[in-house]
């Protein structure tokens, strides 16, 4: 069964076709600047990467040239070899806790809440509707990455703001990278061939997030209404006082939105180091002695760590810490830096072990109290699993 995994944009169209139950990577790519003049595509298959500069005036423009391309390459043979689409949407609202079959009425709903998603989940509807009128007869899926979330508590999930705000306006946490989160609980525990462990799970990328898990269920998570909360990222400051935006609005005449988009594109790891929102960057300017980039890599491990820490005692003790993703997955000092700031929960790195990228490995030491996993994450694989699972039933 070969199921396409697709992640749309408002001017962007990634995909990964994936032959399930087998879970192995045929082809992926991502076609850019739909709508823009200089619209293009690249795929990679079989070990070659292909680029071709296209008109791509719209998504359903892109879906159609996509699929004749896995055509033209021999990569399917025809249209009816696809049997599932799933489509992964930032934000489901408080109405999706679950993996759903795409339909109208599944759209209507979408188009209900974009105003919580308003940068991301246009995009993505415009993608879904594209393959939809494509391939009408296919099962598709969308996979929500605040679906996972959903089993907070309201003494976690509410904000202590006034109770209006949530009745009327759907204002509270819901968390992000749930569907990475998912794929890593669920790797971790098969390791351990157990299905009640208490995981802290840390996807740190370029945008990052930690989140508490018991038993598969999600107890709390970094960030919040947006992903703008939690812990420092690339370009996001994480949590901050809510009252420097007016203060800041005073100071500058900067409007609310001027200032949020600040603290979204301008802040964290470029905000504070002046060199680059690439962890990587702003590692080689540290290492040369740049002293804000070390600081820089300082509030970084040292916002992570205090989520680590907190999200230990919210789980009366974890029984192991996962990292994952761009940082997690390949960077040893990032790794060493956070691990080395939990020392009061008695877990200790091993220096030999950690001294690899992108790869499922325990790096801390056999005494540690709290094992440490680097875990590669898949979102594309957990929403073909996903999708198949529903494909079956329909």
């Amino acid at each position: 069964m070969k199921i396409l995994s697709v992640n749309a944009g408002s001017s962007s169209l990634k995909f990964t076709l994936i032959e399930m139950p087998a879970q192995e990577e045929i082809a992926s790519g991502l076609f850019e600047k739909i709508g823009l003049d200089d619209s293009f595509y690249t795929i990679k298959y079989n070990g070659e990467k292909i680029r071709n500069d296209v008109a791509l005036p719209d998504h359903a423009t892109a879906v159609k040239e996509l699929m004749n391309e896995l055509i033209a390459l021999n990569i399917i043979s025809s249209f009816e070899e696809i049997e599932g689409v799933g489509h992964r949407l930032v934000h489901g609202g408080p109405d999706f806790k679950e993996t759903v079959v795409l339909n109208d009425e599944v759209i209507a709903k979408l188009e209900e809440n974009i105003d919580l998603a308003p940068l991301h989940n246009p995009g993505s509807i415009t993608g879904m509707k594209a393959f939809m009128e494509v391939l009408p007869e296919v099962v598709q899926t969308v996979v929500f990455d605040t679906a996972f979330h959903s089993t907070m508590k309201e003494t976690e999930y509410l904000y202590p703001v006034p109770y209006e705000w949530y009745e009327k306006y759907k204002v509270r946490k819901y968390g992000f990278h749930g569907t990475s989160h998912r794929f890593i609980n669920k790797t971790i525990s098969e390791y351990f061939e157990r299905n009640d462990l208490k995981v802290i799970s840390c996807h740190i990328g370029n945008g990052g997030s930690v989140t508490a898990i018991n038993s598969g269920k999600v107890v709390d998570t970094s960030m919040g209404f947006t992903p703008l909360a939690g812990i420092m990222m690339g370009t996001r400051s994480g949590d901050v006082d809510a009252s420097i935006l007016e203060y800041m609005n005073k100071q500058t005449g900067a409007s609310i939105s001027e200032l949020t988009n600040d603290l979204n594109k301008k802040s964290g790891l470029l905000g504070v180091s002046g060199v680059s929102s690439d962890s990587r960057d702003v590692e080689v300017a540290a290492d040369e002695g740049n002293e804000r980039a070390i600081l820089a890599q300082e509030i970084y491990a040292q916002k992570i760590a205090n989520y680590i820490a907190m999200y230990n005692n919210l789980l009366n003790g974890a029984d192991v810490i996962c990292l994952t993703a761009g940082v997690g997955e390949n960077s040893k000092t990032m790794r060493k830096m956070i691990i080395d700031r939990i020392n009061s929960l008695g877990v200790k790195i091993d220096e030999e072990k950690n001294d690899f990228r992108g790869e499922f490995r325990c790096i801390s030491t056999d005494g540690s109290r709290i094992p440490v996993y680097v875990v590669p994450t898949n979102e594309e694989l957990m929403i073909a699993i996903d999708t198949m699972e529903l494909a079956k039933k329909n």
